[in-house]
């Protein structure tokens, strides 16, 4: 059977939580696993952690963030089950190995790293890059997951048509070897213009700056951020990327498993023809608007998403 619910906050609940601060804290203990052969870092917090059956919120950042994007968030399903942030291999805190920081790279550290912290019950909570590597975890993985929470993700293969006229200018000099190089890793275009002056409606303040940058220090250190954008199947390119992007896409139009999609506007990924898309094709499925936004929206509505999944949780 079909399900497919809208919902819009109410004018009460999005005065409430518009009330609320945005922190810049990061009050979590950072741990670290090693993953082939390098750490990976993250955060964990735990209802009972004798409690086998409890859901598994696992959270997957995209490009250039970090597990930093969730800590606003976080709270919201303290209590609900564990709750697991990793930051990507070459992302955040965890190590820069000597690797390509293809897709295929982040799939292998990514599905090993579930598999060592032997994690059960997930409800994907996902943005950006980290819905490509999520949708497709749950695509090969259906029977350890138990809900998918999607926003700015990446639900289809993209096409250079589908894309603005900037856009196509922007993407095609990303993937170029030496324009794209220069943007992205000499003068870290994705944290200094995408993450905080394109892709946020508001300004971050100077302590969530630093902890964006931290990570990312020298040119070396931009290699991942810099790949990112090659590895985009535009139009079938890379083929290999393109075919895992049309699987799990094509399993998303199919399979049950309860979704939600939190979306904002304009948007920059999610716009209103792809709202108006996976409220058609996909099964139990629940779309929430959470106000005017760009593309970092956990940075402009932390609250109303940790809202949103907090209420729909609650079902599975």
């Amino acid at each position: 059977m079909k399900i497919i619910t809208t919902i819009t906050l109410s004018i009460l609940s999005i005065v409430n939580v518009m009330a609320q601060k945005i922190s810049s804290d990061f009050p979590y203990e950072s741990k670290y696993i090693e993953v082939h052969g390098s750490k990976m870092h993250y955060i964990e917090e735990y209802t009972d952690s004798s409690d086998t059956d409890q859901l598994t919120f696992l959270f997957l950042h995209g490009n250039p963030t970090s597990n930093y994007l969730w800590r606003n968030i976080i709270p919201y399903v303290k209590g609900k089950g564990k709750v697991i942030a990793p930051d990507l291999i070459g992302m955040g805190k965890s190590d820069k190995p000597d690797i390509d920081y293809t897709y295929q790279d982040h799939i292998k550290y990514l599905d090993a790293f579930i598999i060592q912290k032997d994690l059960k019950n997930i409800v994907l909570v996902l943005h950006d890059w980290g819905s490509a590597l999520g949708f497709n975890y749950a695509a090969t993985h259906e029977d350890n997951i138990k809900g998918i929470v999607f926003m700015e993700a990446m639900t289809k293969a993209p096409k250079w048509e589908d894309g603005s006229f900037f856009e196509r200018v922007l993407f095609k000099r990303l993937r170029d070897d030496k324009k794209g190089y220069k943007m992205t890793a000499e003068k870290n275009f994705f944290v200094n213009t995408f993450l905080f002056k394109v892709g946020t409606k508001r300004k971050l303040t100077k302590e969530e700056k630093a902890y964006y940058l931290a990570p990312y220090p020298t040119v070396a250190t931009r290699k991942p951020l810099a790949v990112w954008p090659k590895e985009l199947p535009f139009s079938g390119t890379p083929q290999r990327n393109h075919l895992i992007f049309e699987t799990y896409a094509t399993w998303l139009k199919s399979t049950t498993i309860p979704k939600l999609l939190l979306y904002a506007k304009p948007g920059v990924i999610i716009k209103k023809k792809d709202v108006e898309r996976i409220q058609q094709e996909y099964q139990n499925i629940e779309t929430v608007f959470i106000g005017k936004g760009k593309h970092y929206i956990q940075e402009d509505h932390p609250h109303e998403i940790g809202k949103a999944i907090k209420d729909w949780s609650i079902k599975l």
